[in-house]
């Protein structure tokens, strides 16, 4: 993988680095929030790993405007903020996974593995449901004309729903989609992820249609 590094403290950043670069993948490193982005938005890069407190830019701020160009690059946060509230916020700007400090190389390594590999979804997507559609080309669901960015995790997850309505996606499809099986996720993991596209797909909307079927997984229902 070609992994660009967003990370202000040096001592994680060069141990990062140097892991990663031993274990075969190419790394870009930028040590603050402004630099970051812009290489991100430069693109050509399969996974970002972003530390959250950086200097000129803060992490979720870099990882909003991120998504909010249509970049989908899958990202991986690291932080030492560990409440569900910091978790949420995180996903709901656009992080694909979330790490707390401090954290095992070989667990970072196989997690950017799976993003990186993780299932598109199929070219077999129903147009849409209830007016909401997904452009898997340029990563963005499609409600009432408004385009909005998603990430790789996003929009594997409302692929799923889109291909099941208005059937029952269960929990087990849904982590296969995000995660590329249903045991490198956790249920909690999966809720924080549905509750993040519903923030985007939903809220701003008059309309809910991703609903809830409580212990067996979620559905996209119109009316």
């Amino acid at each position: 993988m070609h992994v660009l590094l967003i990370e202000d403290q040096h001592d994680i950043a060069a141990n990062l680095w140097d892991f990663l670069e031993r274990r075969g993948h190419v790394v870009d490193h930028c040590a603050d929030g402004a630099s970051g982005l812009a290489r991100a938005l430069a693109g050509g890069f399969d996974a970002i790993v972003l530390d959250l407190g950086l200097p000129k830019l803060d992490g979720l701020d870099l990882c909003r405007q991120l998504r909010a160009a249509g970049h989908g690059v899958p990202v991986l946060m690291l932080t030492a903020r560990d409440t569900l509230d910091d978790i949420v916020r995180g996903f709901n700007e656009g992080a694909d996974d979330y790490m707390v400090k401090p954290f095992a190389l070989r667990e970072l390594e196989a997690r950017l593995n799976v993003l990186h590999k993780r299932a598109t979804p199929s070219a077999g997507v129903p147009p849409n449901v209830g007016g909401l559609a997904y452009d898997q080309g340029a990563m963005a669901a499609v409600r009432e004309g408004r385009r909005i960015p998603l990430s790789r995790s996003q929009g594997a997850l409302l692929a799923t729903l889109l291909r099941n309505a208005p059937n029952v996606s269960t929990h087990a499809q849904l982590m296969r989609a995000a995660w590329g099986n249903e045991d490198a996720g956790d249920l909690a993991a999966l809720h924080t992820h549905i509750h993040a596209l519903r923030a985007l797909v939903d809220r701003p909307f008059g309309t809910a249609l991703i609903k809830s079927v409580r212990g067996v997984g979620y559905r996209l229902e119109a009316g």
